[in-house]
């Protein structure tokens, strides 16, 4: 859908998870920026259960542009609170970024500024030194490199939640309706418009990152099981190699009886065998049944995120709240 007159140049696409107070800070970030074509901001909700919503419902008001607040049902993960935060922009163009400003506003207007030159579809950033703690550091730059050899990602491009996309990507990727979202793994199988841009990143002002490592599991499970077939080769080759051993140890066992006259007593190695071939057979149908389940779980039709209200807010006019389901 092309951008009418009256949309903003740029939609701004946050979301909150137990971001509490600091939704003051944050918004206040964004009051008064130099976008003459106009600017929105689209807040998600992702299922916080603390004084979030009710200090963003107190703010909101007060902001001189449009402000959209979207409060899933429950907690539905980051992708998919981005994705839905997506579907409700108006902007030519589409920034993400997160509810901590360690991604300065001031750097989003550089993103929107490279994206606007050079035409591309998503421009992804990066930093000279990253302000996250050793964990979440190596928790992205694990999942980076597991994404170069599963999505044929450029070995160059390093993947981060902070990045400017064009209207056309958004509309694309927003189509995609299957519960278990990976925005990036949506990207590349979308594009190859892609650009990168040296930004700057802040130390965490207030509370601490949600980054955990259920969530980084859960994360490559889904760029594992529905953006790549690698698992299923993987286990082939497993099978294949195994198959292979097991011939080599029956000929050599075969030999030494007939040739050697050697009398294998066998316990410990039988049992060394039924271990190694049992544990890959179940690890095989593990991977299988991981494919099969989420496959079941998609066509029956498990949400991908459900919303609760959607409340549209535009200066000097009152906060209108809608009650919505989205799936």
């Amino acid at each position: 859908m092309p951008a009418l007159p009256s949309d903003p140049l740029v939609s701004f696409v946050i979301p909150l998870y137990f971001t509490g107070d600091g939704i003051v800070k944050l918004l206040d970030a964004f009051r008064n920026l130099p976008i003459p074509e106009g600017y929105e901001i689209v807040l998600v909700n992702d299922g916080s259960t603390d004084n979030t919503v009710a200090r963003a419902n107190e703010v909101i008001p007060t902001m001189p542009i449009p402000v959209t607040l979207v409060d899933m049902a429950r907690n539905f993960g980051e992708h998919a609170a981005v994705l839905e935060g997506f579907r409700h922009v108006r902007g030519q163009y589409v920034i993400n970024l997160d509810d901590d400003l360690q991604n300065p506003v001031s750097e989003a207007l550089k993103m929107l500024d490279h994206i606007r030159k050079t035409g591309a579809d998503v421009v992804y950033s990066y930093y000279s030194e990253k302000k996250h703690n050793w964990f979440r550091n190596f928790g992205s730059k694990l999942t980076s490199t597991m994404a170069t050899y599963l999505m044929d990602k450029p070995k160059d491009l390093y993947l981060c939640s902070f990045r400017a996309h064009s209207r056309g990507l958004v509309e694309r990727i927003t189509q995609y309706r299957g519960p278990y979202p990976y925005i990036d793994g949506l990207i590349l199988g979308a594009t190859n418009r892609i650009e990168t841009l040296l930004v700057h990143h802040e130390e965490r002002a207030d509370g601490q990152s949600g980054y955990t490592l259920r969530k980084l599991i859960r994360l490559w499970m889904n760029m594992f099981f529905n953006f790549s077939i690698m698992p299923l080769r993987l286990a082939s080759v497993l099978g294949m190699i195994l198959c292979a051993v097991g011939v080599m140890v029956l000929i050599s066992v075969i030999v030494e009886h007939f040739v050697f006259g050697v009398k294998q007593s066998g316990w410990g190695s039988l049992m060394a065998a039924i271990s190694l071939f049992s544990g890959s057979q179940l690890l095989i149908l593990g991977v299988m049944g991981e494919y099969v389940g989420r496959a079941y779980m998609t066509i029956s039709g498990k949400p991908q995120s459900l919303v609760r209200s959607v409340s549209a807010h535009t200066p000097h006019q009152p906060l209108i709240a809608n009650n919505a389901a989205s799936l």
